[in-house]
C-alpha cells in the first residue's frame, strides 16, 4: 500500500478521493443551508473552510505534530478532531452518494416509463437533491466528530472484565487459577502517571495468581516505558508476571540511524521489562506445578498473518521439549491474534488457550453483552472477546492503552479477569 501511494498515481488516486470527498461535502452544505439567509450560508462556508484547512494543514505536518509532548493540548486533541472530522466527512459522503443513486436510478426509471405529462427531456436536474438527507448528513457527521472529541474521556476508564473458562482436563491442583491478562500498553502514548497508577491498582485489586502481558510496551523507543516503570514494577502475582513482544516493541516503525542502534533500543527495552521483574518469553515456554500437575505458559514473539507485520515468532522453538514434561494444559501467548487461525490451531490442536491484543478494537465501535462490532473486524475476524473452534480458545484484550488517536469510543481499555475451571 504504501508503494502505491509513493507513485504518481498512487498521488493521483489520493488527490482525486480528496477531490470527491471535498466536492460531497460543499455540495451537503449548500443543500441544507439553501433556503437560510445570507449570514447563515456565509458563517457556514467560512467555519467549513477554516476547519478543512485545519485538517489539510495538520495532514501534511502529521509527522511534527505526532512528536509534540504527549500531555500538550495540540497532542490530547489533534488526533481526535482528525480522525473524526475525516469520517465525519465520509458519513457524508456516503449519504449523499446514496442519494445520488437513488436519483440516477429514479431519473432511469421516469426516462424509461415517461409519464405522458412529463415532457421527453428529463434529466437529474430535475429531481433536486434532498436537503433533509444533506442535513441529516451533516448532524450525523458532526455527531461524530463529537463523539471522538469527547472519547477522549475515555481512554483511562479502564473496565474489568470477568471471563470463565472450562477446561474438563484441568488438574484439580490448578482449578479456580485466576489469570489477569492485560495487553498493548503503550507507554509513550500515556499523559496521566495517577491515571495509570489507577489502572495498576485495578489490576491488583483483582488478586491474580498469574498476570500475563501480550505485547506492545512502547510505540516505538524503549525510553517511554522509563516515566511508568515504577508503576507497572507494581504488579505482582503469586506465580509470577509474565511477557512477550509486540510488533510495536521492535522499533520497527522508527528511523534508526543503523540496525545496532535498533538492536540496541530492543536491548534496553527488555533490560527495562526485566528490572520490573516480569519474565520475558521469547519463544520459550515454562511450565508451574502444583501436586504433581503441570500447567504450561508459552511466549513467542510476534508472529502477524495480516499486512506486513512481521514473524519473529519461532513456535517450534517455544515448545521444543515440551511434550516430555506432559503438562496437562497449555496457554499460549501471542500478540497477533491472526496467529492463532494461520498457525496455531492447524499444527498446534493441543494449545488449549492463546492470549493476544494487537487489535485494540480499533478503539472504536460497540461492545454490547448480544453485540459487537468495530470496523477492525473486516480485517481482524477475531479482535476482542472471547472465541472457540473446537476445544481451543482464544481470547482476544482489546488493550490497556492507546496509540494514535488518544480516546476510545465504544471500546474502552480493558483488564480481563481470566478464571479457570473443570
Amino acid at each position: 500500500m504504501r508503494r502505491i501511494f509513493q507513485s504518481g498515481w498512487g498521488v493521483f488516486l489520493l488527490v482525486l478521493i480528496f477531490l470527491i470527498i471535498e466536492f460531497y461535502t460543499f455540495i451537503a452544505i449548500k443543500t441544507a443551508t439553501q433556503n437560510t439567509s445570507r449570514a447563515v450560508r456565509i458563517i457556514s462556508y467560512t467555519l467549513y473552510i477554516a476547519l478543512s484547512a485545519t485538517f489539510y494543514i495538520s495532514l501534511f505536518n502529521i509527522t511534527r505534530l505526532r512528536d509534540l509532548p504527549s500531555d500538550s493540548f495540540i497532542s490530547k486533541y489533534f488526533f481526535a478532531f482528525f480522525v473524526g472530522f475525516f469520517i465525519a466527512k465520509l458519513i457524508v459522503v456516503l449519504f449523499l452518494f446514496l442519494g445520488d443513486i437513488i436519483r440516477f436510478f429514479s431519473w432511469l426509471f421516469l426516462l424509461l416509463f415517461p409519464k405522458k405529462e412529463m415532457t421527453p427531456a428529463i434529466s437529474t436536474q430535475a429531481m433536486p437533491r434532498s436537503k433533509f438527507l444533506a442535513q441529516s448528513a451533516l448532524v450525523l457527521g458532526g455527531l461524530i466528530l463529537g463523539t471522538f472529541i469527547y472519547g477522549t474521556r475515555n481512554k483511562y476508564r479502564y473496565q474489568v472484565r470477568n471471563v470463565k473458562l472450562r477446561f474438563p482436563h484441568l488438574p484439580k491442583s490448578f482449578k479456580g487459577l485466576k489469570i489477569v491478562h492485560i495487553s498493548d500498553i503503550h507507554s509513550g502514548s500515556f499523559d496521566n502517571p495517577e491515571a495509570v497508577q489507577n489502572g495498576v491498582n485495578l489490576i491488583l485489586q483483582q488478586k491474580p495468581d498469574l498476570i500475563l502481558f501480550t505485547g506492545d510496551l512502547v510505540n516505538d523507543l524503549n525510553t517511554e516505558i522509563v516515566p511508568y516503570k515504577s508503576i507497572f514494577a507494581q504488579l505482582s502475582a503469586p506465580l509470577g508476571v509474565f511477557a512477550v513482544l509486540g510488533n510495536h516493541d521492535y522499533g520497527d516503525y522508527h528511523q534508526w540511524s543503523s540496525e545496532a542502534e535498533k538492536k540496541e533500543n530492543l536491548n534496553k527495552l527488555m533490560q527495562h521489562i526485566k528490572d520490573m521483574k516480569w519474565e520475558l518469553l521469547m519463544n520459550d515456554h515454562v511450565v508451574f506445578e502444583k501436586e504433581g500437575e503441570r500447567l504450561a505458559l508459552i511466549g513467542i514473539e510476534n508472529w502477524g498473518a495480516k499486512g506486513s507485520f512481521p514473524k519473529y515468532g519461532k513456535m517450534e522453538q517455544a515448545v521444543a521439549g515440551l511434550d516430555e514434561l506432559k503438562p496437562a494444559l497449555k496457554i499460549l501467548m501471542s500478540h497477533d491474534p491472526s496467529h492463532w487461525d494461520a498457525e496455531v490451531r492447524p499444527k498446534y490442536p493441543d494449545i488449549d488457550l492463546t492470549l493476544s491484543g494487537h487489535t485494540h478494537g480499533m478503539q472504536f465501535g460497540v461492545r454490547l453483552p448480544w453485540m459487537q462490532w468495530s470496523p477492525v473486524q473486516y480485517m481482524y475476524k477475531q479482535w476482542a472477546g472471547l472465541y472457540q473452534e473446537g476445544k481451543q480458545f482464544l481470547y482476544v484484550n482489546p488493550g490497556f492503552g492507546f496509540i494514535g488517536y488518544k480516546g476510545r469510543v465504544g471500546i474502552l481499555p480493558e483488564i480481563t479477569v481470566l478464571e479457570l475451571n473443570d
